[in-house]
C-alpha cells in the first residue's frame, strides 16, 4: 500500500509538471524583480547611501519588522499561487486521464481506484504545499542574498543589516504551519473539485464553479437564507488559525519598529479542534468516495 502510494505520487509529479514548474517560475520572477529593483534604485547613489546609513542606526526590532514584512510578502504571493495551482490540479487530475484515454493503461496495473484517487488527494493536501514551502524558503533566501550584495556594494554591513535581523525560525515554522493548514481548511472544495474532475465530460472549470455561484443566489431568493453562501465564501477567505492579530495590528507594530512573532499568534490547537475543520474533512471524504465510485464504474467508451 505504501509502496503503491509512493509510486502514484511520483506519477503525479511526472504527469503534472506544473506542480513544481509553477513555484519555480514564481521564484524566478520574484528573484528577477528583486535584482531589477535594486539596480534601478542604485541609480540614485547619494539617496541610497543615505538610506543605508540611516538603516545602520535603526533598532534591531525595527529592521526585523521591515525584513519580516518583506519575507511575509513573498510567502503571501506563493500562498495565492498555491491555492490556484491546487484548484487547477484537482480539476484536471481525473479528467485528463479520461480525456487522453490513459486511464485504460493505468487500470491494467495492479493499483486500485481508491489508491489512485487517494494519491491525487494527498498530492493536493500535502505534496503541493510542501513543494511550495520549499520554493518560498529558497526565494526568500535569494532575495536576501541579492539585498546583501547590494548593501555590501554600498559599503554597508550586510550581516548586521540583513541577516541578523529577521526571526527566520519563527517565519519559516509559521509558514510551514499555515501552508499545511490551508489545504486542510479548503479540503471540502478540494474534494468537490476532484468529484467534478471525475464527473465532467468537458469544461471542468465551468462545471465546478457555476453551482458555487448559482446555488447561493437560489438559496437567497427562494428560501431567504445564506447558509450555503457563508459555508463557501467565508470558508474561502477566513481560516481559524490566527488569533489576536490582523493586518492593521501588524502594520502598527511595523511602524513602531516592534517585532511580530507569528508563532505566538497561531492557534493550532483551536484550529485542529475546530468542528468546521472536521466537518470539512468529512465532506471531502464523501466527495472523494464519490470520485472513486465514478472512476471505478464509469464507462466513457
Amino acid at each position: 500500500m505504501i509502496a503503491n502510494q509512493l509510486a502514484l505520487l511520483k506519477r503525479e509529479l511526472w504527469e503534472h509538471r506544473s506542480i513544481y514548474v509553477a513555484p519555480a517560475v514564481i521564484a524566478l520572477l520574484v528573484a528577477l524583480m528583486a535584482i531589477t529593483g535594486q539596480v534601478t534604485v542604485s541609480a540614485h547613489d547619494e539617496k541610497v547611501d543615505l538610506s543605508v546609513l540611516a538603516a545602520s542606526h535603526l533598532s534591531e526590532a525595527h529592521r526585523a519588522a521591515m525584513l519580516s514584512a518583506l519575507m511575509w510578502g513573498v510567502a503571501a504571493l506563493f500562498a495565492i499561487s498555491m491555492v490556484v495551482l491546487i484548484v487547477f490540479y484537482t480539476l484536471d487530475a481525473l479528467y485528463a486521464e479520461r480525456k487522453d484515454r490513459s486511464i485504460l493503461f493505468w487500470r491494467s496495473l495492479p493499483v486500485t481506484d481508491t489508491e489512485t484517487v487517494v494519491s491525487k488527494l494527498l498530492t493536493a493536501l500535502l505534496v503541493i504545499p510542501l513543494q511550495t514551502i520549499a520554493a518560498v524558503i529558497v526565494t526568500q533566501v535569494i532575495v536576501l542574498v541579492c539585498a546583501s550584495i547590494w548593501v555590501a556594494g554600498l559599503g554597508g554591513d550586510a550581516w548586521h543589516l540583513i541577516w541578523s535581523a529577521p526571526p527566520f525560525a519563527d517565519i519559516w515554522l509559521a509558514t510551514l504551519v499555515f501552508f499545511l493548514a490551508l489545504p486542510l481548511w479548503l479540503s471540502p472544495l478540494i474534494g468537490w473539485f476532484l468529484f467534478v474532475s471525475a464527473y465532467a465530460r468537458r469544461s471542468t472549470l465551468l462545471v465546478a464553479f457555476l453551482p458555487l455561484l448559482v446555488l447561493p443566489m437560489l438559496e437567497k431568493s427562494l428560501i431567504g437564507t445564506r447558509l450555503f453562501a457563508e459555508a463557501f465564501f467565508v470558508r474561502s477567505v477566513q481560516i481559524p488559525l490566527f488569533r489576536g492579530m490582523d493586518t492593521g495590528d501588524f502594520e502598527l507594530l511595523q511602524g513602531r519598529g516592534l517585532s511580530f512573532v507569528a508563532l505566538s499568534h497561531l492557534d493550532l490547537v483551536g484550529f485542529l479542534t475546530s468542528p468546521s475543520l472536521w466537518i470539512g474533512l468529512v465532506v471531502c471524504g464523501l466527495l472523494s468516495a464519490a470520485a472513486i465510485y465514478l472512476r471505478r464504474y464509469r464507462d466513457d467508451s
